[in-house]
């Protein structure tokens, strides 16, 4: 790699502090860790990034299916609400056909503990799952996704506009990592690719 004048992306250093939650809303943590389903629309993770952009913070609300782990609802915006989480959910709910039972797992933010996106969830049949607290190997799959766009994408590109971020995030998730991305959890084949082999 040195004689070819590459080197490896590779990402930041990150310092968990303690944080102090209310308790309110909070519910267990069902989906324990289990990060593998039989099939599509069993079990769901979600959360929130940061995007720094020229001069502001850009938040990124993601729905992954922890079966292909495809990215199948996200959201962003400047500001980071409980619109910007329903919204991805949304998102996730019309693209997919819904199971009763289905599990949707976050950790504990504001956002998730809110009424109206638990309603959201009750509404649509799902169970609700949050990681404890200050654990984030609670939502693994998701920091691992978060961890690769910002090394893949964000830090290199550096972006300076919002709307070249929003392009990017688009291109990065709908492009580039549900249909080309390859993962070593589902034998070398993109989330695309791993869903069409699947048979019910």
């Amino acid at each position: 790699m040195k004689a070819r004048g590459i080197r490896a992306l590779n990402g930041k250093g990150f310092r968990y502090g303690r944080r102090v939650e209310s308790t309110r809303n909070v519910v267990g943590n069902i989906l324990d860790r289990r990060f593998t389903a039989e099939s599509p629309n069993e079990r769901w993770t979600t959360d929130i990034t940061y995007i720094w952009v020229n001069d502001k913070f850009m938040y990124l609300a993601v729905v992954m299916d922890l079966f292909s782990r495809k990215i199948i609802g996200w959201s962003l915006d400047d500001s980071m609400t409980e619109v910007l989480i329903s919204d991805a959910l949304k998102m996730a709910f019309n693209r997919r056909t819904i199971k009763q039972g289905l599990i949707i797992h976050s950790d504990r933010g504001v956002q998730y503990r809110s009424n109206n996106y638990q309603e959201l969830i009750n509404d649509n049949g799902c169970i609700q799952s949050m990681s404890r607290t200050g654990n984030c190997w609670d939502n693994a799959a998701m920091e691992s996704f978060f961890s690769r766009l910002k090394v893949e994408l964000i830090y290199p590109k550096n972006y300076q506009t919002v709307t070249d971020v929003q392009t990017g995030i688009f291109e990065y998730i709908e492009i580039f990592y549900n249909r080309k991305r390859s993962h070593s959890t589902l034998n070398n084949l993109s989330p695309f690719e791993f869903e069409s082999k699947f048979v019910k």
